[in-house]
């Protein structure tokens, strides 16, 4: 989708702000993945649910929880406006980052990695960034 002027950013924002489920739903979808015993997603690129795929050691940050997180941080923002609700939902979005994270050391075929609690934050950070400056630029 190209954007031909603000006026088309704008009306993503609205319909984000109008309907929240989606960011819910979002939500949802997201805990259930960081919660289930396997990830369902290897079962979809690996044809195994206990594969475990091992991160480049060049990388201190897991790039596929940056994406993650880049997205849903970014669409959480879009759904919310006053910056009441952006204050709270920036600690949100911390705070789920690092909580779903430790709950892998509960989980069982599931481990706590620093990389990817780093790669949460990271991709929580920088929505924070573009937010910040696309706020300011634009109001």
């Amino acid at each position: 989708m190209k954007l031909k002027n603000k006026y088309d950013l704008i009306s993503i924002i609205k319909l984000f702000s109008q309907y929240k489920f989606f960011f819910y739903i979002l939500n949802l979808f997201l805990i259930t993945l960081y919660l289930s015993p396997t990830t369902i997603v290897r079962f979809f690129f690996y044809n195994d649910l206990y594969f475990y795929s091992q991160n480049s050691p060049d990388f201190k940050v897991s790039v596929n929880h940056t994406f993650v997180f880049l997205i849903f941080s970014i669409v959480g923002f879009l759904t919310y406006k006053k910056i009441n609700q952006l204050i709270i939902l920036c600690i949100y979005l911390i705070f789920l980052s690092i909580i779903l994270e430790f709950t892998h050391s509960l989980i069982s075929y599931r481990g706590f990695e620093l990389a990817d609690m780093y790669g949460n934050l990271v991709g929580v950070t920088i929505a924070i960034i573009i937010i910040f400056f696309y706020k300011k630029k634009n109001f």
